[in-house]
């Protein structure tokens, strides 16, 4: 197997936003910026597998701070964890007022990007070189949201989930429980 470091594949880029991204409310679409996101994804993991890549799901996508039309929005994308044939890459989104220069941090997310080949069959990624202490911090957590997602999974789908398992915890909750009294 060969080995490739996360500064071989690290990509960035920007782009100033427009008008015609922005929402109802005058701030730049989150759909809009999610889409960029996918793209910058998809080209680091394509750059670090050396083959065509497909978005398998995306985690912890928070919208920090708006992004405001003239903004100059920049996202760095680096590999932080790879696995058989799926890349983990980790996305920053700042955003800059080009007249003042503030900067803002708008956005983290994970994208976990499957290597393809021409058939549509899943292909071996090259393992990653890591040779910094960030690098090795930025690995473990994307092993310890692996490890949260498929607990949480492995809980939702057993045939023991039972919703009066947690109608105690419902209570502490803006909710309203009314369930007919032979459910």
């Amino acid at each position: 197997m060969n080995y490739k470091t996360i500064d071989s594949s690290r990509i960035s880029m920007s782009q100033l936003m427009q008008p015609s991204h922005s929402n109802f409310s005058g701030k730049i679409h989150g759909g809009y910026i999610l889409n960029l996101m996918d793209q910058i994804a998809f080209a680091c993991a394509s750059k670090h597998s050396e083959t065509y890549c497909v978005t398998a799901s995306v985690d912890t996508v928070d919208f920090l701070n708006p992004i405001e039309i003239g903004d100059l929005v920049t996202m760095k994308a680096s590999v932080n964890c790879v696995g058989h044939t799926s890349i983990v890459v980790g996305i920053r989104v700042e955003s800059e007022n080009i007249r003042t220069g503030k900067m803002k941090h708008c956005n983290s997310s994970y994208f976990t990007m499957v290597a393809k080949n021409d058939l549509g069959n899943s292909v071996e990624v090259p393992g990653l070189i890591i040779n910094d202490k960030t690098e090795i911090k930025r690995f473990l957590k994307a092993l310890k949201r692996k490890e949260t997602k498929e607990s949480r999974q492995s809980e939702f789908n057993s045939e023991d989930f039972s919703h009066t398992d947690y109608l105690e915890e419902l209570k502490s909750y803006r909710v309203k429980i009314e369930l007919p009294d032979n459910y």
